[in-house]
């Protein structure tokens, strides 16, 4: 699994030569997080180059903490689940999430910013019950990040659908939400809020006024946003 082992016969250093590989962790977040092809995958972990994904995907898949089968739906498509033996680390990333939350301090975790994995976080925990009944295109602006990096749209269908653009989709903008990175990141996070955002003018909303005002209910927080921070 790894290129050194700890050559112990304890359990602890067993499971951390197949857990503890650069970017295993966040990959096992991604897997139990729902994903489960391999480009949903990348979007979770951007960073990952697609060759270290596929070693990781295949070590994994060895150890017995995922299987590799067809998709039911898609010819050539593949899908990864997580075991039986995969699904018990589930509580185990959760208490990973927990205490970087709890621990990390604040300007560390702010530090590293990522719009394409912040966006697509908020994609997979939106919240359409407080919406509209109908499609609602919602357009985030980061004015200080290149262009390519700029826009990006929430289109959340009738049925409850939440898919994530990052090239105009072509329909009209029922909320525009323009703010810088950090404090999108912030308040996923549950470090900040709408609300001081907007007060602080550090965020501008245009559009839908009902959707505007129930912005902080649909948005759908960080996993860990209701953990409290206990460093700095």
């Amino acid at each position: 699994m790894t290129q050194g082992s700890y050559k112990q016969f304890c359990p602890v250093a067993m499971a951390a030569e197949v857990l503890c590989t650069r970017w295993t962790v966040v990959l096992l977040r991604e897997l139990i997080a729902g994903s489960i092809r391999f480009n949903d995958l990348r979007r979770g972990v951007p960073r990952m180059s697609p060759a270290l994904l596929s070693q990781r995907l295949k070590e994994l898949e060895l150890a017995g903490v995922i299987e590799r089968t067809p998709s039911p739906t898609e010819a050539g498509v593949f899908e990864y689940h997580l075991t039986a033996a995969g699904q018990e680390l589930e509580p185990l990333v959760e208490a990973f999430g927990v205490w970087g939350q709890r621990w990390v301090e604040t300007e560390l975790s702010l530090k590293h910013l990522d719009v394409s994995l912040l966006m697509w976080d908020m994609r997979r925990n939106l919240d359409p019950v407080p919406m509209p009944k109908r499609r609602s295109v919602i357009e985030f602006q980061y004015p200080e990040l290149p262009s390519v990096q700029r826009s990006w749209w929430l289109l959340v269908e009738p049925n409850e659908s939440v898919d994530l653009c990052s090239v105009d989709p072509g329909f009209e903008v029922d909320l525009y939400v323009s703010t810088d990175l950090r404090t999108m990141t912030a308040i996923w996070m549950g470090l900040d809020s709408v609300r001081n955002a907007l007060n602080g003018e550090r965020m501008m909303l245009t559009g839908n006024r009902q959707l505007a005002a129930d912005m902080q209910l649909w948005l759908g927080l960080s996993p860990f946003a209701r953990e409290r921070k206990l460093a700095g």
